[in-house]
């Protein structure tokens, strides 16, 4: 199911830029606990998803996982980092061709997400592939991200160009959360900690209304009001709630996975 990215590259010469500093390292760490994090979560297809993050201080270039290893498996050092042209500035292999062509081009065309999360993770995935809006907003865990979603609904095969990569930029207007029809979902964060945190809930809020569907008895979505209220009290904490929950990740994974630092 998943390409190699052929197009591109590797960037060498007297410009390098300096991709070794501490606000990279964390980017990198942090990056890699969400990809193990993930695993442990079941969110993740194979070899096939893909997170990215803008690398700190360089908005030309971006940190990817590279083609043919499963989240589990994923370290900060593993990491690529890629311009937008294709061609890897620093790590080995090169990233899976959708990841790199989606990728790249939100980070291009969409300056606010400097962070872009991509799985086919199930519950999500499922209510991508239903009639309808996704989500009904029945739960609070859901008005999290109320007003926040789109749907992009043409569906066109593998995103093996730069023109698709265009389309789906294009179908996201403003929202934060994407349900890529018959694909998967896309998270887009100015943080990794609020990708991490958004990804991590929604699928919550997508599970639980799968179970409440499955019931067969009719899903009451909340008050529009009381939902828009409901989504404004939990922004107010939402970046701090997203820091929190991202360390204590890592807390997590330093004691029982520390090698994802290396």
């Amino acid at each position: 199911m998943a390409h190699a990215f052929t197009p591109g590259g590797r960037s060498a010469g007297s410009n390098q830029p300096d991709l070794d500093t501490e606000a990279i390292r964390e980017a990198r760490a942090d990056l890699a606990a969400c990809f193990r994090m993930a695993a442990r979560h079941g969110l993740e297809e194979g070899i096939c998803n893909h997170f990215s993050a803008l690398v700190p201080g360089h908005d030309d270039l971006f940190i990817v996982n590279p083609y043919g290893y499963a989240f589990r498996e994923l370290t900060a050092s593993k990491l690529l980092i890629c311009d937008f042209h294709g061609n890897v500035i620093d790590g080995d292999g090169q990233p899976e061709a959708t990841a790199f062509y989606i990728h790249a081009r939100i980070h291009k065309a969409i300056p606010r997400a400097r962070v872009a999360f991509h799985t086919h993770m199930p519950y999500a995935t499922a209510l991508a592939m239903t009639e309808g809006e996704p989500l009904i907003f029945a739960g609070q865990t859901a008005l999290k991200f109320y007003g926040r979603t789109a749907v992009d609904r043409t569906y066109n095969g593998l995103a093996l160009d730069e023109g698709e990569g265009d389309r789906i930029a294009g179908a996201i207007g403003d929202a934060d959360i994407v349900f890529m029809k018959h694909h998967g979902v896309m998270v887009l964060a100015p943080s990794i900690a609020e990708a991490w945190d958004d990804l991590y809930y929604l699928e919550r809020a997508c599970q639980a209304q799968c179970l409440a569907l499955a019931t067969g008895r009719r899903v009451l979505p909340v008050d529009p009001a009381v939902a828009e209220a409901t989504y404004r009290q939990m922004r107010q904490g939402d970046r701090e709630s997203a820091r929190l929950h991202l360390a204590s990740a890592r807390r997590t994974l330093d004691r029982e996975e520390p090698d994802y630092r290396s």
